[in-house]
């Protein structure tokens, strides 16, 4: 069922329809974590824990998760060139397309706040801190303006660093793509 694996196009249309369903969701957000090849029971354990909160999930709720990865969202995904999967050998990896859906997804941090509403949040503290150093406010008149922006610079950086290992499967992909 495996389509051509050059560059594909998804529309809008696709991308969204993808994106309705939590499970295809959680998949995708699997692959994320994971780069490379993941079986079926992998991924379908991993989506049972995320939706029931329990390690291990229920049995009959794995089965369940397995069993529409299998008849559904992995045909689906396959056939739009999201990721590959193999039906012989249970397994899945990601595919050029997953960057163009990817793109799509909210992204959120462990915090619960956007990457986005982070480095907002990040660059509005540092103006903030580097004013009141620069205007010697209590806490801050010891400290260096330069310091101020030299330590908030470490933490960017840190913080860009951190984002793109964890999402490396896309870059990975882009670059091979």
């Amino acid at each position: 069922m495996s389509v051509s694996r050059t560059q594909l196009e998804l529309s809008e249309k696709q991308i969204h329809n993808v994106l309705r369903n939590n499970r295809r969701r959680k998949v995708l957000q699997q692959l994320q974590r994971n780069v490379g090849t993941l079986t079926v029971r992998e991924l379908s354990e991993a989506i049972a824990e995320a939706e029931t909160g329990k390690s291990p999930p229920p049995r009959n709720i794995r089965d369940s998760v397995y069993n529409s990865l299998n008849q559904t969202h992995l045909p689906k995904l396959d056939a739009l060139g999201i990721l590959e999967y193999d039906q012989h050998r249970k397994t899945v990896s990601v595919q050029p397309g997953a960057r163009q859906v990817s793109l799509y997804m909210e992204v959120v941090t462990p915090y619960g706040i956007t990457w986005a509403e982070y480095y907002q949040l990040l660059l509005l503290t540092a103006l903030l801190a580097v004013i009141a150093a620069e205007i010697g406010a209590p806490l801050f008149s010891a400290i260096s303006p330069l310091l101020v922006c030299s330590l908030f610079l470490v933490v960017l950086g840190g913080s860009t660093a951190y984002r793109l290992w964890s999402r490396r499967w896309v870059y990975l992909q882009h670059l091979l793509s």
